[in-house]
């Protein structure tokens, strides 16, 4: 069964995301602390996604994420924030999570944004084994990346992306495009979860982020992967 592990102190918000996702058919398990929570973590190693508030006692929603990207794990990762502020939102991404929701939320938001990354982590794959564009070679069965045989390690929605620049070498993509493809035609949030990944991509890839030549943008279009 899929299991989720939901991260929050407060005990009425924990308790609705627990008895929603139970309801839609998730095996969840809870923590109420980021301290708890990895040791939450370590008892139950088959939890696919993650559920985390981002103002939490002790470890805080962002160390929770670090941590978590920093042990190479590809675990889903959903934070949940009070702040509406822009940079808060572009925080949680750039420390590796997949996707963000701000309170208050509804149940059939928070469903609809777990599953579509539900379906991200456990969906199958295009027939052919890899993509390549030289120097990178993803492995859509493995679902990993290297370049020049060096192993980089990518969260699902940067491999998603990957995978979508790969199969479109050379063209213009807009924003749109990418949000469709990579979040799904019912994903409820804006296209700056699309610039901050491509952001955090290409730290990962290219020699100077900066200064990008495999992922260039189109200025007031979208991005291009650049064989």
């Amino acid at each position: 069964m899929r299991k989720i592990l939901v991260i929050e102190d407060e005990d009425s918000i924990r308790s609705f995301i627990v008895i929603n996702l139970k309801r839609a058919g998730y095996a969840v398990t809870e923590a109420s602390s980021g301290e708890d929570a990895f040791e939450v973590w370590a008892q139950n190693p088959d939890i696919l996604l993650m559920v985390v508030d981002v103002m939490l006692p002790g470890i805080d929603g962002y160390e929770i994420c670090r941590r978590v990207r920093a042990r190479g794990s590809e675990i889903g990762i959903i934070m949940l924030t009070a702040r509406a502020q822009e940079m808060d939102k572009v925080m949680g991404l750039m420390t590796g999570a997949d996707d963000y929701i701000t309170k208050p939320f509804s149940p059939a938001e928070l469903t609809a944004r777990i599953d579509a990354l539900m379906r991200r982590l456990t969906g199958s794959t295009a027939q052919s084994d890899e993509l390549s564009s030289p120097p990178f070679v993803l492995n859509l069965k493995s679902r990993t990346l290297t370049k020049d045989g060096a192993r980089i390690e990518l969260t699902q929605v940067e491999f998603m992306i990957m995978k979508t620049f790969l199969e479109n070498p050379s063209r213009a993509m807009s924003r749109e495009e990418i949000l469709r493809t990579v979040w799904g035609p019912d994903y409820f949030g804006d296209l700056k979860i699309v610039d901050v990944n491509v952001r955090r991509l290409r730290i990962k890839l290219e020699e100077d982020a900066a200064n990008p030549k495999y992922i260039t943008t189109v200025w007031g279009f979208g991005y291009k992967w650049e064989t």
